[in-house]
């Protein structure tokens, strides 16, 4: 790997959370930033490319653009893949995936073209190729647009809301880059207490705790880069080092859920990641939340819709009651909360303001719904 080389690279997001993405890009310091349909792009050579696997809580993956050409016909492509310089990023013993996409091209074949590619890495530069993802160490991603044959590298690996240390997941588990977007769409920058009164298996409280405790959420894995040719790996653990120090806060994080295999669930999570010393979950039905001592805070909340957990014609009263709490007992606090139905949001009671846009979780579609302080 050459450190003066410099890419596009594309940092995948949730759809309709792209700005959010981008904004902590920007605050990350990542160069040129540039929101755009499924995810945003920046600039910057392999450490950027590294730090954005690490640090960036947001994105789902980090692809890095490592070339292309024009391409009219299979022979074209095939010709010019031959010559395409393989051997600067994928070394000759780790398993490669060719995955294509065609769009508005000449070449409207995927998986002759595919085919073409794969024969290519091969024959020039004796990489093996496989077909199942589980088998693969590096998945080269294919876009053919307009004629036009882009190369791009999956850097993660395993998407990136596998932090690496939660092991225990609920029904219906919010993913961790979804859970750290939303936190920051209410504006929270780990400032202040985080409580969630329906936790499950804790992916809000923890993800709070971290950004609250400056650890990085890739601390505790590995990614896909670490298979490229030219690695790093002096370098990379320079970086990673200094991913995993907390610092000092003084503030709590609480969790509560009806089910008490939840709670388990919740504290075990907490303890891998780390955080079980600002962390604190218990059993404890939404009508018990009392306000805890000291400076308010956020109050982020992910309840059942009744589409896979509860009937929703049950769940008006759940909302009613965790609203009327909230109003009576959390004045000075914000409230964040995730549903797919307006109306189960309007049974809180809550001065909600404009919802936020439709985000794909598990097959349907969920809104972010947000308050200013509570009166």
């Amino acid at each position: 790997m050459s450190t003066d080389q410099t890419f596009e690279i594309f940092l995948v997001a949730t759809p309709g959370l792209e700005p959010t993405l981008r904004a902590e890009a920007v605050e990350a310091g990542f160069a040129d930033p540039v929101a755009v349909a499924g995810g945003v792009t920046v600039r910057g050579g392999w450490t950027e490319v590294w730090r954005a696997n690490l640090r960036l809580r947001g994105a789902s993956r980090v692809l890095v653009r490592i070339g292309g050409f024009r391409a009219m016909h299979l022979a074209q492509l095939d010709k010019r893949a031959r010559r395409f310089p393989w051997g600067e990023y994928l070394r000759r013993d780790i398993p490669v995936r060719v995955e294509v996409t065609s769009r508005a091209s000449r070449i409207y074949h995927a998986g002759a073209a595919a085919q073409r590619i794969e024969t290519a890495l091969r024959e020039e530069l004796g990489v093996p190729v496989v077909a199942e993802a589980a088998e693969a160490g590096v998945r080269l991603k294919v876009r053919i647009e307009d004629d036009f044959c882009t190369f791009s590298l999956d850097t993660s690996g395993e998407p990136l809301h596998r932090r690496g240390h939660k092991e225990a997941v609920g029904k219906a588990p919010m993913r961790e880059t979804l859970a750290a977007l939303f936190l920051r769409e209410c504006g929270y920058t780990g400032g202040e207490p985080v409580i969630d009164p329906m936790c499950g298996s804790g992916t809000f409280v923890i993800e709070a705790a971290e950004i609250a405790l400056g650890l990085a959420p890739g601390r505790s894995r590995s990614f896909a880069f670490e298979q490229f040719a030219g690695f790093d790996a002096a370098g990379w653990e320079a970086m990673r080092k200094t991913a995993a120090t907390p610092r000092a806060v003084d503030l709590r994080f609480r969790g509560f859920d009806r089910d008490t295999g939840a709670v388990r669930m919740a504290a075990g999570n907490a303890a891998r990641a780390g955080v079980e010393d600002v962390t604190e979950f218990a059993h404890q039905a939404v009508s018990d939340l009392q306000r805890p001592e000291g400076p308010p805070g956020l109050v982020m909340v992910n309840p059942p819709y009744g589409d896979r957990i509860g009937q929703r014609h049950m769940l008006h009263a759940v909302y009613g009651a965790l609203g009327r709490t909230l109003l009576e007992r959390f004045s000075g606090w914000r409230v964040g909360l995730v549903t797919t139905e307006p109306s189960l949001a309007r049974s809180t009671g809550l001065p909600f303001g404009q919802p936020g846009p439709h985000v794909p979780h598990g097959g349907l579609k969920i809104r972010l719904f947000r308050t200013g302080p509570l009166p």
